[in-house]
């Protein structure tokens, strides 16, 4: 059974909202928005169902603290956003999952329950790692793609993956979830996809390829696409 023990609250963080606000992380994501009750929320913190509208106002409002906390949380600060370190994040996160398990939690649930905050994250996912990949590519040291936007789209759809299948990738494993040993396991074999591919020839490329129509990328053409505007 996973493990749903409260992360460390810090000292600069242990204030009554505060407290509040991470009781309802918890709950939201291990049971869900609509299973949770404000009386149940406020007796994880510790507090009144009237403080906890005191300070929040209403049920939807408290998400949505949750959401901007979570956000945050992944992306960084509005004001800055430029060095935040989302792999960084997510590999502390992930070192220690017990501590973090409502934020991972929350996260999964935020992703897949057709919220705005929720598409706001991946949209800001996908934007950033595009801008990772184009990095990448002028670095020399990622190889071009015929639809960067799209394989934006992949690698952050895939990294995803872990938090919303996590049940499933630990029964496969024999491993209780993403547990430490469930982690290390995937690290090499996701760097090896990466590095290396899947398939031992471009057979099966180039007959897709064929069968729609497309050419392979060039360099030349999409740094001219790149000098006239956004590729499609």
């Amino acid at each position: 059974m996973r493990s749903t023990r409260d992360r460390p609250i810090h000292p600069d963080d242990s204030t009554t909202r505060a407290r509040i606000r991470d009781a309802a992380v918890l709950l939201f994501g291990r049971s869900g928005y609509d299973a949770t009750s404000l009386r149940a929320i406020a007796q994880a913190a510790g507090v009144s169902a009237g403080l906890v509208i005191h300070h929040f106002g209403s049920k939807e409002q408290l998400r949505a603290a949750c959401d901007e906390h979570i956000v945050e949380a992944v992306l960084g600060r509005k004001e800055s956003l430029a060095g935040s370190d989302l792999a960084a994040t997510m590999q502390r996160w992930l070192a220690d999952v017990d501590s973090y398990r409502p934020d991972l939690d929350y996260l999964s649930r935020m992703i897949t329950d057709g919220s705005a905050a929720g598409d706001r994250l991946f949209d800001s996912l996908v934007e950033r790692t595009e801008k990772m990949l184009d990095d990448g590519e002028s670095a020399g040291i990622m190889t071009e793609s015929s639809d960067q936007r799209m394989r934006a789209v992949l690698v952050a759809t895939y990294g995803l993956v872990p938090l919303v299948f996590e049940r499933h990738i630990g029964r496969a494993l024999g491993e209780p979830g993403l547990s430490e040993g469930a982690i290390r396991r995937m690290t090499i074999p996701t760097l090896e996809l990466y590095t290396h591919g899947l398939y031992a020839s471009e057979a099966t490329l180039e007959a897709a390829r064929q069968a729609l129509g497309r050419s392979a990328p060039s360099r030349t053409n999409n740094a001219q696409e790149g000098a006239d505007g956004p590729r499609d």
